[in-house]
């Protein structure tokens, strides 16, 4: 009888753990769908060469609303390309409104773990440990990277510095790490605005070599002008691979004429990137990416080029290819405190 019944027992437990950890799995499962539309939006992608893929793109900076551009593109990937797209925000808890300057929380950032792809547009944020563990793995993964505009300063600790991540900082000068996760992951840091901010916008000049090479990402990219201004990029790493320049225009429209009396700066480039104990993975920076700089339609163009460049199906890349804005897009001008009041992350579906 004993016997019988230590038998029972040896069969019932891992079948009891067996089934307390599948509804461990739907329970933490239907919890994460629950938060879709109120701290993330999902857009799934039906047809298309990039059926499968999954891209994760990454808002977060107070200043080039990036919490609008990056679901205008999102619903781009995946409505002419088929890409599911998961689109993060910076929220603030108390109201669970879209906060820009809220700069400790992009709730959502545990979608990297099985992302194809990360489209990221951060500005000094300073997340929690337990968010940043989420990107930091990623990296060590060396998945592909597109980092937009102010990418290049997207960390700050300033309240834990030390945190395992505080490396991250654009003004670290820890040997090795120095630059921060721009410098040494995107290829520069944050140094100055080389263009008359909010007075010049920026002419995109496609570098010739690259293009004479036939470089994927360049296919079909004729014409950029953004009204955010050129960056100074003053160490960009040798290794990077410059594909456009930037040169500052008299005023803010695409008509406006050149400035030569400023120089030309990298604009957009791609490299590799390696940490230690980390994969190796590439990396495709621009410093355009504001909102109203996604009006160009071969700023779309560049990025969308970057994605398929990015996944290793540069195959698929064609001079034509479609980057027209799905639905409305009514972007704001950038600025501090330009933001949409009271806006929730449902209302940018």
């Amino acid at each position: 009888m004993h016997k019988h019944f230590r038998q029972v027992i040896k069969t019932t437990i891992p079948f009891f753990k067996f089934s307390l950890t599948c509804l461990f799995l739907v329970f933490f499962i239907s919890l994460t769908n629950a938060q879709e539309g109120k701290t993330w939006l999902r857009f799934e992608g039906s047809s298309g060469p990039g059926k499968g893929k999954h891209i994760v793109l990454v808002s977060g900076d107070d200043e080039y609303r990036s919490e609008e551009g990056m679901p205008m593109l999102g619903k781009l990937l995946a409505q002419h390309y088929g890409f599911t797209c998961t689109v993060l925000f910076p929220i603030e808890p108390e109201t669970g409104n879209i906060v820009p300057s809220f700069q400790n929380n992009i709730p959502g950032l545990e979608h990297l773990t099985k992302a194809d792809l990360m489209i990221m547009l951060t500005r000094f944020r300073e997340l929690p440990d337990e968010q940043t563990k989420h990107f930091h793995d990623y990296i060590l993964a060396g998945k592909p990277i597109i980092g937009l505009r102010t990418a290049t300063h997207g960390f700050h600790y300033e309240k834990n510095k030390n945190s395992p991540y505080a490396k991250y900082d654009w003004r670290n000068k820890t040997q090795g790490w120095e630059g921060g996760f721009g410098r040494q992951i995107l290829g520069e840091t944050w140094v100055a605005h080389h263009g008359d901010h909010g007075k010049e916008g920026a002419r995109g000049l496609i570098s010739g070599i690259p293009q004479q090479e036939d470089h994927p990402i360049l296919k079909g990219v004729k014409d950029i002008w953004v009204a955010s201004d050129v960056y100074t990029v003053k160490n960009l790493v040798p290794e990077a691979h410059v594909l456009v320049y930037g040169v500052p225009t008299s005023g803010m429209t695409a008509d406006a004429p050149v400035n030569w009396e400023k120089s030309v700066m990298p604009m957009a480039w791609t490299k590799d990137y390696q940490v230690e104990g980390g994969k190796k993975g590439k990396v495709f920076t621009t410093t355009m990416g504001a909102s109203v700089d996604l009006q160009s339609a071969d700023l779309r163009r560049l990025i969308v080029n970057a994605v398929f460049w990015g996944l290793d199906m540069p195959d698929k890349i064609t001079p034509d290819m479609d980057v027209s804005i799905v639905g409305k897009y009514e972007p704001s001008m950038f600025g501090f405190g330009t933001f949409r009041k009271g806006m929730k992350v449902g209302d940018f579906r």
